[in-house]
């Protein structure tokens, strides 16, 4: 087939106007020798990207540029440019090169062997803030609790997916989209190469607290019954325990003549308790509100201009 495009790297742009020529040009000089394209979403930047991304695909006929009406977060700008791909794999990857084109070729290799994903795996050496470690390693211990990700697969923002696997999760039309959730929802035919994680090529990362809450809640939320099914077996434990320490103070007003104190412990046992009853609460709240937003048909994404 004349037409056939092999490889898709969708790429989600935020914030990275410096960066997007040089990250071609390593993408161009990788991949020469397959039928490629790269297909860029603009994720509500507030810089100069678009505007990069523009001149850019004046002068490179693999570049597909989608531009989104404002900022939906990286998730639903990868299912926009996912949607969009017409590659037998797809490569997902960040915009700042931290994640090298050059390892491209390590992970298209691996899933030739027979996968449908393979993930890139860093070295204990990542050039990336503490705070951005602490979060990532408790969001990969969540993720084996609660969407079955396999302790020994890491989930990198860096990875290649087959063209089933794509097909499956782009049929997902919810408005919190959470692609590695929608993987493992897909296939268990996941492997991983271990990569090196470089340093942003120039700039400062996107990364902070509201990011890592995001990807919390997709966890959390997103595909599991858990927290619920947790909040009553909570609930039924501290009613259990409630219930035995009233039957012991009572037992003790009545058989001895000991003065029943503890107002401290009393506030103390309530603050706990109202402080489980406000989370599961809002746990609760999140499934409830997310299925309200999906029944109104929140939109995933809007695209507001396609260029190529």
């Amino acid at each position: 087939m004349p037409n056939r495009v092999e490889i898709s790297v969708v790429i989600p742009v935020y914030n990275s106007e410096d960066i997007l020529s040089e990250l071609v040009r390593q993408i161009d000089n990788v991949l020469t020798k397959y039928k490629y394209e790269i297909i860029f979403v603009n994720d509500g930047s507030l810089d100069n990207s678009w505007q990069t991304i523009e001149k850019i695909t004046t002068k490179s006929k693999s570049v597909i540029a989608i531009c989104l009406s404002k900022n939906f977060g990286q998730d639903n700008a990868i299912m926009a440019g996912l949607g969009l791909s017409k590659g037998d794999y797809a490569v997902i990857m960040d915009d700042d090169l931290q994640h090298s084109p050059y390892d491209i070729t390590a992970l298209l290799d691996r899933v030739k062997e027979g996968y449908d994903v393979c993930y890139a795996n860093y070295s204990w050496h990542r050039k990336q803030s503490i705070l951005k470690n602490i979060g990532s390693i408790v969001n990969a211990k969540q993720a084996e609790y609660f969407i079955g990700k396999p302790s020994k697969i890491y989930l990198s923002p860096f990875k290649i997916i087959s063209r089933i696997v794509i097909d499956s999760i782009v049929d997902y039309i919810g408005p919190y989209p959470y692609v590695d959730g929608l993987i493992f929802q897909v296939t268990d035919s996941i492997s991983q190469v271990t990569v090196q994680h470089h340093q942003r090529y120039k700039g400062h990362g996107n990364y902070n607290i509201k990011k890592s809450l995001s990807v919390f809640l997709k966890h959390t939320t997103g595909f599991s019954v858990t927290p619920l099914r947790l909040a009553s077996l909570v609930g039924l434990l501290i009613a259990a325990v409630g219930f035995l320490t009233g039957l012991f103070y009572i037992a003790q007003y009545l058989y001895s003549d000991t003065v029943l104190e503890g107002w401290t412990t009393l506030v103390v046992l309530q603050l706990f308790i109202g402080g489980l009853i406000i989370m599961f609460l809002g746990f609760i709240g999140e499934y409830l509100g997310r299925a309200y937003l999906s029944i109104n048909h929140k939109p995933q994404f809007v695209i507001k201009k396609i260029l190529s």
